[in-house]
């Protein structure tokens, strides 16, 4: 795809090649040495991690591989016999004769060895599916516990995103590879083993023979780690691009503002760029190739040239220097793998410490064991003094805040945006902790009750509402199990009834239409099961933060019309912009930039003539206009 004259090139920014190379320092200098040194606390967590899997077939897959290294090591011992028997003077039938027992351990050595190496890759591969599954549900245990207040914390934000798109899937291939890394080394020392047992002096040309290979495989993936990372800026970028042309949401304004030419176009430079970058990669590790197995071949003509001065001295006799170069060459084979694997290792490991780094930090975020039990009402909810900044914010979202709440009141919070009136709906609820200061039911701290059980008692209808991908039943009752008849009360109440009656297989209807016989819902229909939602918990204090955002006129009138009928007997702490609806409400609190600067009634506020009548006036003098 080309540019026409009227299309400059669309700006790529931190994606321009010259930046992909700005973060690789630190990758650059990763050696063999360096994975060497990290490569024991790797395989130490994998087998920690696989452990908690499933101890039996963690148990299997390293117990056979052990196994399966001392079989190829007692094949290749078995294997000088049988040359030596085959080199004897003498008719070829008796030298056959002579061989055969060597010739059968040889057999049953490589078939226990095959069948262990079988069994291990059995235990392995049953091993992985646990292994993610573990991982994933240690990260989302630990996401749906950890206080809401983290998820506005960058770093924490960071945290996670690194954990949950590579850190939690690279989990089951982490213990896959330091079994793979375990085996090769076995295999390696049941090599070295059998060397040093024929003639000492053959240790070191297994040495010679594999250095060269080792140097080409760490140096081809250092070259692909180093491009992968410095790769990450250009493939996220892409990926929001892709995201943009083929997601659902976008889609509209794509079509609706052209925006197809203009996205191809900053794909297609992102692609042909990356593209590059990748054809170099390719080009230097064939380069990388090319020079190690020629280092090997040479290191291989010496080893071969070794052996011949061995066997012109008499210092091992031809069937010692057979076994020799078959011990080599099996040698060599574990090392490739090693080298694949530690490499593998050690760039996984990298994404699965960011795993391991979050799930400790979230842990650390978890609330401590709170002692009071969560009391089933209140005759009174206070919040005195609450302070309360936001991570990484400077100013406090809410500072010395002091508010009263009595049962069976209706309760108004009004301000402008950004006064705190949603921060302190969201303390109240235990969604948030204080920073300092103390809410309270009746004489129960709540920072000394366990957040779950408080949120139990509470209902929230919020104007930032889930549209969960769930059945129509399920986004109302939230998978609590009340039964058919609080679900049609709840849906009664709050208009949602009528929603589902249009819809094709009713309460069973499933709200997204991405999946097949799925149903969408326009925005003032979504708000209504929102609230039948709030309504269907039926908790002592329900707390409504712009419950009708997403209605008309005559759907909002009649909305409170509903939560007024629903409130008799409840306490309703009611969050709204529209001043008109809270006319009602039993006390009204004026918050500003965090404090509470008037409260009242509708009367007593508006004969105050300050900041709330300000406001009602305003919304006032626009209907009437």
């Amino acid at each position: 795809m080309t540019d026409s004259p009227a299309d400059p090139a669309p700006e790529i920014g931190e994606i321009s090649v010259s930046g992909w190379y700005a973060h690789t320092d630190k990758m650059a200098k990763v050696g063999f040495l360096t994975i060497a040194r990290r490569l024991p606390a790797l395989v130490s967590q994998a087998v920690r991690l696989a452990w908690a899997a499933s101890p039996r077939d963690t148990a299997v897959a390293i117990t056979l591989s052990l196994l399966s290294g001392a079989f190829t090591a007692f094949g290749l011992l078995a294997t000088t016999g049988v040359l030596s028997a085959l080199f004897e003077a003498g008719p070829t039938p008796d030298r056959v004769r002579a061989a055969l027992p060597g010739l059968i351990l040889v057999g049953v050595a490589a078939a226990l060895r095959t069948l262990t190496q079988a069994g291990a890759g059995w235990a392995q591969s049953r091993l992985e599916p646990q292994v993610g599954r573990i991982a994933e549900e240690r990260l989302y245990g630990l996401t749906s516990r950890v206080g809401l207040a983290a998820f506005d914390d960058p770093d924490f934000h960071d945290a996670l995103q690194r954990a949950r798109s590579r850190g939690v899937a690279v989990a089951d291939e982490v213990v896959g590879t330091a079994i793979n890394t375990l085996t090769a080394i076995i295999g390696i020392v049941a090599a070295a083993g059998v060397l040093g047992v024929l003639h000492p002096v053959l240790l070191p040309l297994l040495v010679l023979a594999v250095l060269p290979d080792a140097w080409a495989a760490v140096r081809s993936a250092r070259m692909r780690y180093t491009t992968m990372y410095a790769l990450i800026p250009a493939r996220r970028r892409k990926w929001i691009i892709a995201e943009l042309l083929a997601d659902r949401d976008p889609a509209a304004e794509v079509r609706s503002f052209t925006m197809r030419g203009f996205l191809m176009r900053m794909y297609d430079a992102v692609a042909t760029a990356e593209q590059a970058v990748m054809l170099g990669l390719a080009r230097r590790q064939v380069l990388a190739r090319v020079v190690g197995e020629a280092l090997g071949g040479i290191g291989t003509a010496m080893v071969y040239v070794a052996l011949g001065v061995l066997l012109a001295v008499g210092a091992v006799p031809l069937a010692v220097a057979g076994t020799a170069v078959l011990a080599i060459r099996s040698g060599q084979t574990y090392l490739a793998n090693l080298m694949y694997a530690t490499n593998r290792l050690y760039e996984e490991g990298l994404y699965f410490t960011d795993f391991l780094d979050f799930c400790s930090e979230a842990e650390g975020r978890l609330p401590a064991g709170r002692p009071a039990k969560a009391p089933e009402s209140f005759e009174r909810i206070t919040a005195e003094n609450v302070v309360f900044t936001y991570p990484g914010s400077t100013a406090p979202a809410l500072q010395g805040l002091t508010v009263t709440i009595g049962r069976g009141e209706v309760i108004a919070l009004v301000g402008e945006n950004g006064s705190g009136k949603t921060t302190l709906a969201k303390i109240l609820s235990g969604l948030y902790e204080p920073d300092d200061g103390r809410v309270s039911w009746d004489d129960t701290n709540l920072a000394d009750v366990d957040p779950d059980e408080l949120r139990d008692r509470i209902a929230v209808i919020a104007q930032d509402h889930t549209r969960w991908p769930l059945t129509a039943r399920y986004n109302i009752s939230m998978g609590t199990d009340k039964g058919e008849p609080a679900l049609v009360a709840a849906a009664e109440v709050a208009g949602a009834d009528q929603v589902v009656a249009e819809l094709p297989h009713g309460y069973s209807t499933l709200l997204d239409r991405r999946f097949k016989d799925g149903h969408e819902l326009s925005g003032g229909q979504w708000q209504r099961i929102a609230v039948a939602r709030g309504f269907h918990r039926d908790a002592p204090l329900l707390i409504c933060d712009e419950p009708t955002a997403a209605l008309d006129a005559r759907a909002e009138h009649a909305l409170f019309e509903r939560i007024r009928r629903h409130a008799d007997g409840r306490t309703v702490l009611l969050i709204t912009h529209r001043l008109a609806s809270v006319r009602y409400a039993d006390r009204i609190y004026v918050l500003d930039h965090g404090e509470v600067v008037e409260h009242g009634t509708h009367d007593e506020l508006m004969a105050l003539d300050g900041l709330y009548a300000d406001l009602y006036g305003l919304q006032a003098r626009a209907y009437s206009a």
